[in-house]
């Protein structure tokens, strides 16, 4: 017990370090900026371990975001052990992805692994929060895609689990976690680059691919509705980046404008928020068009009293070629940054905060208000309407 008591503490003070060499990095490199500069970085190498810090395995991948979620807690240092599915065809492209990881009989088997410390999932989307009070009833951590909650009820519930058994439970916010513009921005506020934050604004259009997509997709009951699905993103990168701690939702709509053939669909839906620090707009939807060279252009501006921040997380439309674009703008200056080689540290994190019992990935709180505020937003949206 005072070993691993000390190993905490070691990891505190570490992380601690580590979090003000960030800080005075950024500070460094705001004030050296030349009108209109591009600066890079340089490329991101992973840590390399002697061995597996902890194992864990994975139940459910009906979504294939379940592939960065194993990629990051791998680059973290962890092990993967085991997975299962229900479904044969997604078991297979997983197995030849990782051959090195066995296929378990069922979730019994996984969940009653006393080695596994970890469990992930990106089961369909109103299946997860009961998978994942499964899994810290057994006494291991959940990672799960978002929307890792799909109902009030849902939320409740999780919540009540988290407490009583302390096991973390965490969302894999990916726009954020996934994406190295947005980790880099973070850096540049922490630092006072635009001063104090005001607003955000998040912008996250997919593209549908229907033909592709399975009938659980098209039916909001079971993927949450587009606010809860989508906008759990932007929520969260909304309190991330205004440091909000206490926040409201004071309006949303959704609609299905333009996908009759889906009655249980939705396509579109935006929504405003306030919190103690700072301010939010969302606006989320499904109509990527098919001439543009990925699945969303996403953005996010961040609006400061000393400048702003603007990403494209994944193209910049017409301009230069790739993702994580970042654009600053000060009093002196305005900046462009490819980030294409940031680090991501989240899976790192996440395997510290496993081994550590800390919340150096994302706070337990901040992942339910998140998680929270979309689920209001959902619940209160009105129905938007347009005449055609």
């Amino acid at each position: 017990m005072e070993k691993q008591q000390n190993n905490r503490r070691s990891f505190l003070i570490n992380s601690l370090g580590t979090a003000a060499g960030l800080m005075v990095g950024s500070a460094i490199g705001s004030e050296a900026y030349g009108h209109s500069k591009t600066s890079s970085f340089p490329e991101d190498l992973p840590k390399v371990y002697a061995e597996p810090r902890i194992r864990f395995s994975v139940i459910g991948m009906n979504h294939g975001h379940i592939y960065s979620q194993v990629e990051a807690v791998i680059r973290g240092g962890g092990q993967l052990v085991s997975y299962y599915a229900k479904e044969a065809d997604l078991l297979t492209a997983f197995a030849k992805k990782y051959p090195q990881a066995k296929l378990a009989s069922g979730e019994k088997e996984i969940l009653e692994d006393k080695t596994i410390q970890l469990v992930l999932s990106s089961a369909i989307s109103d299946e997860r929060a009961p998978l994942g009070i499964r899994v810290m009833k057994h006494g291991k951590d959940f990672m799960v895609d978002k929307p890792g909650i799909t109902t009030l009820e849902q939320l409740t519930e999780v919540r009540k689990v988290q407490k009583e058994t302390g096991r973390i439970y965490s969302i894999m916010f990916s726009e954020r976690f996934e994406n190295r513009a947005t980790v880099k921005a973070g850096e540049l506020v922490k630092s006072g680059a635009i001063g104090t934050v005001i607003q955000t604004i998040g912008l996250g259009p997919h593209r549908i691919n229907a033909s592709s997509r399975p009938a659980w997709f098209f039916d909001s009951k079971h993927f949450g509705g587009i606010i809860c699905d989508i906008a759990s993103h932007q929520c969260d990168q909304f309190l991330f980046f205004t440091g909000s701690t206490k926040a409201e939702v004071v309006a949303s709509q959704i609609g299905n404008v333009n996908h009759s053939q889906y009655p249980k669909f939705e396509d579109f839906g935006d929504l405003m928020l306030k919190g103690d620090k700072g301010t939010g707009y969302i606006r989320v939807d499904w109509f990527t068009p098919d001439g543009l060279k990925t699945w969303g252009d996403g953005r996010l501006t961040i609006l400061g009293t000393e400048g702003y921040i603007e990403i494209r997380k994944n193209i910049d439309i017409a301009g230069r070629e790739g993702g994580s674009h970042l654009f600053l703008v000060n009093q002196k200056e305005t900046v462009y940054m490819d980030c294409s080689k940031e680090p991501l540290p989240y899976g790192e994190q996440l395997v510290n905060d496993v081994l550590n019992r800390t919340e150096t990935a994302m706070s337990q709180e901040h992942c339910f208000l998140a998680t929270e505020l979309a689920l209001k937003a959902q619940k209160n949206a009105r129905r938007l309407e347009l005449t055609k």
